[in-house]
């Protein structure tokens, strides 16, 4: 399970080239990720993200984690519910997450570099 640091914030975004001008006055920095489907900044080992088919109205915290499946069904038995299904969203990063009983989002990613934990 996942207990570390927030490792990255997804803000959904309508407009995504206003988004990314604004994002990158306030971060200092050009996105290092630039897509129609999402744009990535690294500030100080922390990733901000700008998602143009984002749901809800703010940003959503991703943890990462070295088993997604297991985190999200640790979770699940904890009393949240699941939001989004395991999906791969390229280069084998996985990403999914779950609500808790007040409706706010918790993501989890898990990064392909990193080796997968034992059940």
């Amino acid at each position: 399970m996942a207990k570390g640091r927030v490792d990255q914030l997804v803000f959904p975004v309508k407009d995504l080239g206003a988004a990314k001008g604004l994002y990158s006055k306030l971060l200092g920095v050009d996105p290092y990720a630039d897509s129609p489907y999402y744009v990535g900044f690294r500030v100080d080992g922390q990733e901000i993200g700008l998602d143009p088919h984002g749901k809800g109205p703010g940003p959503i915290p991703y943890w990462e984690t070295a088993d997604i499946k297991a985190s999200i069904r640790e979770l699940v038995a904890a009393g949240a519910s699941e939001r989004d299904a395991v999906r791969d969203v390229g280069r084998g990063l996985l990403v999914g997450s779950v609500t808790d009983a007040d409706g706010n989002v918790i993501g989890f990613r898990q990064n392909p570099q990193k080796p997968k934990e034992k059940e």
